[in-house]
């Protein structure tokens, strides 16, 4: 289309970049009104022809001669006259990694009618073959390929003309084959691809504590993977009685394991550190408890999706009641770092709370949420350390009131505090909270004289509030025949589960016939944490990675 000014154009066209955008040599083909322009015949440019195989670039400048403006530079284009050979294949030449079940392909060339595919390991063979049987698909199914092993290959295309010597082209297969590298699952459960619906976990199962994929899309994980583009979460919880917890996959094509001389399996895994929170009571009436966490703050992509980080040690709370402790010191690892009283309507890092603190640089503050994962509120009042005395009560009216203390016995508000009203249920937690204020550290506080009012609970609990952390559940993984035997491997290492790097297991595959496997007829491979791996009771709960489930043969 002409441009908007335009009464004529200049047209460039060439075989190199830089001389049609310079307008230089004989790429400048002349002025003209149309907006069309002939090239390869006898009379234009090119007279013998494009030639095949070859990029040709070419410009457009909008001339009028009436405008100063004039003329108007237009961008360089470009097309390329396909070859007469076979071009751009699949795998590209020199792929490494190639799986051995691939198609080979090709895009054909120029008005190519008929194609010969040579294929073999030599390449002198492959490049001197002659003869061969002539197809019209341009995709070659080859036969079993073998774990890596260098592979030569060339098509030969034919037209009415003549037939046109491809080049030799080159690939390496994978030295292993893939048992699952979790590329394949989608976001698709109604076509059955979501990876819930291959690996099948705790779902309707009392006794299997296991979770596989997210509940909302993407189901798979695909930022924390070890290659390719996803990788499978797998969340545990071996808690209330459930003391396992397994995603299992039955095999529909990968049954053999003897194929090729495979002697290992390999599996890449990843979890998430144990918690550095802690809460302990010694001597008698005096407790210490530690913690990291970024805070009891707005961490969080923006309101509503707020939550705090901190380690909470608490009670349950029926109705009204109150809180009172001495924070005798607190470990600054920030200046805003806290330690106090809390009352909190549930254990999710986003929940509506009231907390009374002595911080290490800043004073006493009363602080609260009133809405799930809203902008948490606070007042200061400076000039007060630790040891301090606060106190949080809550009424039958659920009004809250903070206080704090230099003895505990006068108390006073907090200055300036005029807190707006938190609702919550009637069930609620009560207990000490501590963070560190920063991730990276871990700080530790000390209280003393705590005492709670009202239908409180009789155990102590605690734990992290927001904060990822994994439980030490042993790792394991489970194999089973067609003839219903099953063998069961633990890794060495009980920590396993907090190790947060891609970790290689290897596993080599005597160890389950050693156990009765029949290893040219697997059924099923299962993953899992808790006690198939020897474990005698519950545990804990976490969330694990795995990725690149492969079978290996020996090293040459």
């Amino acid at each position: 289309m002409a441009g908007a000014f335009a009464t004529s154009h200049d047209v460039y066209m060439g075989g190199n970049f830089d001389d049609v955008n310079d307008g230089i040599g004989d790429t400048f083909r002349g002025n003209q009104a149309s907006t069309f322009y002939v090239a390869g015949f006898p009379g234009f440019a090119f007279p013998n022809g494009l030639v095949p195989g070859t990029t040709y670039y070419w410009r457009i400048d909008e001339v009028n001669d009436a405008n100063p403006n004039s003329p108007w530079k237009g961008p360089v284009w470009n097309f390329t006259i396909p070859p007469k050979t076979a071009y751009d294949p699949n795998p590209t030449d020199g792929a490494e990694f190639v799986e051995l079940d691939i198609i080979l392909s090709w895009k054909s060339g120029f008005e190519a009618e008929l194609h010969t595919v040579y294929f073999g390991e030599d390449f002198d063979a492959v490049a001197n073959a002659t003869g061969g049987d002539q197809m019209k698909e341009t995709a070659n199914y080859p036969d079993p390929l073998e774990p890596g092993k260098t592979y030569y290959w060339r098509v030969d295309e034919s037209d009415d003309v003549g037939t046109y010597k491809g080049d030799v082209w080159s690939f390496k297969t994978d030295d292993f084959l893939i048992v699952d590298d979790f590329e394949d699952y989608t976001d698709s459960d109604a076509d059955g691809q979501a990876i819930w619906q291959s690996w099948t976990g705790g779902s309707g199962i009392a006794d299997n504590g296991a979770q596989v994929g997210y509940l909302s899309s993407p189901y798979a994980e695909q930022t924390i993977v070890h290659s390719g583009s996803q990788s499978m979460p797998f969340l545990y919880n071996n808690t209330d009685g459930v003391w396992n917890s397994q995603a299992a996959l039955s095999l529909m094509v990968l049954k053999d394991w003897t194929q090729t001389n495979y002697t290992e399996l390999s599996l890449w895994f990843r979890g998430i550190p144990g918690s550095t929170g802690s809460f302990t009571e010694n001597p008698a009436g005096t407790y210490t408890m530690t913690a990291s966490g970024a805070g009891i703050w707005n961490n969080g992509p923006g309101p509503g999706e707020y939550y705090d980080q901190f380690h909470f040690a608490y009670k349950t709370l029926n109705g009204p009641g109150s809180i009172t402790a001495k924070v005798e010191s607190i470990l600054e690892t920030h200046p805003f770092a806290p330690a106090g009283v809390m009352i909190r309507e549930t254990l999710d890092g986003g929940s509506k709370h009231r907390f009374a603190c002595v911080t290490t640089a800043i004073g006493v503050s009363s602080m609260g949420r009133t809405n799930i994962g809203s902008t948490t509120f606070y007042t200061n009042q400076g000039g007060i350390n630790a040891p301090h005395w606060v106190r949080l009560e809550r009424d039958i009216e659920g009004n809250f009131l903070v206080s704090h203390s230099a003895d505990g016995t006068t108390w006073q508000p907090v200055a300036g505090d005029n807190s707006p009203k938190v609702t919550m249920g009637s069930e609620v937690y009560i207990g000490l909270a501590l963070t560190s204020r920063t991730s990276a550290l871990t700080t530790e506080a000390v209280f003393s004289n705590v005492t709670m009012t009202g239908n409180v609970g009789e155990q102590w609990m605690s734990r992290d509030i927001g904060i990822l952390s994994n439980d030490a559940e042993p790792l394991y993984v489970a194999i089973s025949d067609t003839g219903g035997a099953t063998a069961v491997v633990a890794h060495e290492d009980p920590m396993s589960a907090q190790n947060n790097t891609w970790t290689q297991w290897i596993i080599p595959l005597q160890a389950f016939a050693d156990q009765g496997i029949n290893l040219a007829e697997v059924d099923k491979i299962a993953i899992g944490l808790g006690n198939k791996s020897g474990a005698t009771e519950d545990g804990g709960s976490g969330t694990m990675f795995f990725d690149d489930i492969r079978l290996y043969r020996p090293a040459p």
